[in-house]
C-alpha cells in the first residue's frame, strides 16, 4: 500500500496544486466570499472524512443552542433531492441525507437545519425564512470558501493526523497540509482517554499552530446500547457490527474489548437495501448460538428507518451505539469560539 501511495504522488501534486490555486484566488480576492450579517462557524477536515465531525458539530450545538438561535447548513451528502431543502423531523433520509436527519431528530425545532449544494444560496434562503437566526454552523465546509466564516474549526484524527497523510489519490487529504493555516481552532479528535500532557505537547509541536490558533483535544465517550424496537438490553456476548461510516475502527475496538465481534463494513453513507439486510441477518443467524445482537451507529440507523425495512428489522435484535465526544477544556473551547465571533 505504501508503494502504491508513492506511485500516486504525482497525481496528488496535480490535484493539490489545483486546490491551492483556487485557495490563492480567494486569498487575492479574485474569488469572492459571500459575507452574511450574522456569525458563521465552519467545522471541517483536511481529510475526506472519519475525524468525528458529526459528534463535534452536535456538541457545539448542544452548548450554543441554550443562548442563541442556531442554524446548521450542510450539503446533504447521499440524498436524492436537489437544491435547497429545509429539514423537518418527518423528513426522509433520501431527501435530506443521514447526518441532517440525525441532527434534526435530536435538536427538533430549536435548531433550524437545511441542506443545499450551494452554500451561498443555502445561507441566503435560511436567513430570509428565519431572520431571527443569529448563529450559523457550516457542516463540512473547510474547503467551501464561497461563504465567509468568522470561526474556522479544523478536526484531525489522533490516529491518522494530517501531517502523516498525503493529498488524494495517494492519501486522504483534500488539500495540502498548509491549509491548516486557515483554521482558528484545531481539534485533535479520538484521543485515547489515557493521553498524557507530554503527548499533547508533542502533538502541538507537530501541528505547529500560529500564535492566533488554539489547539484542543477530544475523545469518544460511549454510552448505552439503544434498541430499535425494545427498551431493554439483553445479556450480550456476541455482536454483529454493521457500519457504513468513514472510520469504524474506534467503535470496533470498543466493542471487541467486551464482546466477540463480527464486523460487516459498508462504504461511507451506504444506502442499505433489503438484500443487505437479508445478508446481515443470514450472517447473524449463523454467527453464534446465543447472547447475540446486531449493533450499528446512530448515523447508520438513520438509513435504516424506512418503512420498507421495518418488518425486516423487527425480526432481529438491532441496537445502535450511543456516543458523544468529550472535549478537554470544553468551557475554554466554547469561549474561544465566541471570542472569534465578537
Amino acid at each position: 500500500m505504501r508503494f502504491l501511495a508513492y506511485f500516486l504522488l504525482p497525481f496528488s501534486w496535480l490535484y493539490g496544486i489545483v486546490v491551492a490555486a483556487r485557495n490563492i484566488m480567494f486569498e487575492l480576492g479574485l474569488f469572492k466570499e459571500h459575507k452574511v450579517s450574522f456569525p458563521v462557524i465552519s467545522v471541517g477536515n483536511l481529510s475526506v472524512g472519519g475525524t468525528g465531525k458529526t459528534p463535534h458539530v452536535d456538541s457545539i450545538v448542544d452548548v450554543l443552542k441554550k443562548e442563541y438561535t442556531l442554524g446548521i447548513l450542510m450539503r446533504g451528502y447521499g440524498r436524492s433531492s436537489k437544491g435547497f431543502v429545509r429539514v423537518t423531523e418527518h423528513a426522509k433520509r433520501e431527501t435530506v441525507g443521514d447526518e441532517a436527519l440525525l441532527y434534526k431528530k435530536k435538536h427538533g425545532s430549536i435548531v433550524d437545519i437545511a441542506v443545499c449544494e450551494s452554500r451561498v444560496e443555502g445561507v441566503i434562503r435560511m436567513h430570509e425564512s428565519n431572520p431571527k437566526l443569529n448563529y450559523l454552523i457550516l457542516d463540512d465546509a473547510f474547503q467551501h470558501r464561497a461563504i465567509a466564516r468568522d470561526c474556522n474549526i479544523l478536526l484531525t484524527d489522533y490516529n491518522t493526523p494530517f501531517w502523516k497523510d498525503f493529498v488524494l489519490p495517494a492519501g486522504r487529504l483534500r488539500e495540502f497540509r498548509v491549509g491548516k493555516k486557515r483554521a482558528d481552532i484545531i481539534v485533535v479528535t479520538k484521543c485515547p482517554p489515557t493521553i498524557t500532557s507530554n503527548e499533547r505537547d508533542q502533538l502541538v509541536q507537530k501541528i505547529k499552530p500560529s500564535s492566533k490558533q488554539k489547539v484542543f483535544f477530544s475523545s469518544i465517550v460511549y454510552g448505552e446500547l439503544i434498541g430499535f424496537n425494545t427498551s431493554s438490553t439483553p445479556e450480550i456476548e456476541n455482536v454483529v457490527l454493521v457500519t457504513g461510516i468513514a472510520n469504524a475502527t474506534p467503535l470496533k475496538k470498543h466493542l471487541e474489548a467486551q464482546y466477540n465481534v463480527e464486523h460487516i463494513a459498508f462504504p461511507d453513507h451506504h444506502n442499505f437495501s433489503s438484500a443487505d439486510l437479508h445478508r446481515i441477518h443470514q450472517i447473524f443467524d449463523t454467527f453464534a448460538k446465543e447472547k447475540k445482537v446486531i449493533i450499528t451507529t446512530s448515523k447508520d440507523r438513520m438509513r435504516l428507518l424506512g418503512v420498507e425495512f421495518s418488518e425486516l428489522l423487527e425480526k432481529h435484535p438491532w441496537f445502535f451505539q450511543d456516543m458523544r465526544i468529550q472535549l478537554e477544556n470544553e468551557n475554554e473551547f466554547i469561549t474561544e469560539i465566541k471570542n472569534t465571533l465578537c
